[in-house]
């Protein structure tokens, strides 16, 4: 019997690499939603793989898929945290936006 390739191999693993990009980009909520994606695709994966391991060849991506979307899914913790913590100490929602408008101004951004 041939074998064939897992199903949600390679999205799993493109949507890892997407939740790094996705960290820094949205305050890390995109990383934690590609991530989360990433995992749910990997544990379906590997499900189907222990139910019949000899008809699959690419496990080993769906491996490195899980630690790639795991290191994500940190990274977008850390950078939601971090996220917070910044709108906490600036004293809110607005006082954090007042502060982003004035380090563009600063900058010559958005004028």
């Amino acid at each position: 019997m041939e074998q064939q390739k897992l199903p949600n191999a390679t999205i799993a693993l493109i949507l890892g690499i997407i939740s790094y990009i996705a960290c820094c980009c949205s305050m890390g909520i995109g990383g934690l939603l590609f991530s989360g994606i990433a995992l749910y695709l990997v544990n379906k994966d590997t499900n189907l793989y222990k139910e019949n391991p000899e008809l699959y060849s690419n496990f080993g991506q769906v491996k490195t898929a899980k630690i790639i979307a795991i290191i994500g899914l940190v990274l977008g913790v850390i950078a939601l945290g971090a996220s917070i913590f910044q709108i906490i100490s600036a004293g809110g929602w607005e006082a954090y936006q007042e502060q982003q408008q004035e380090a563009f101004r600063q900058l010559g951004i958005g004028e």
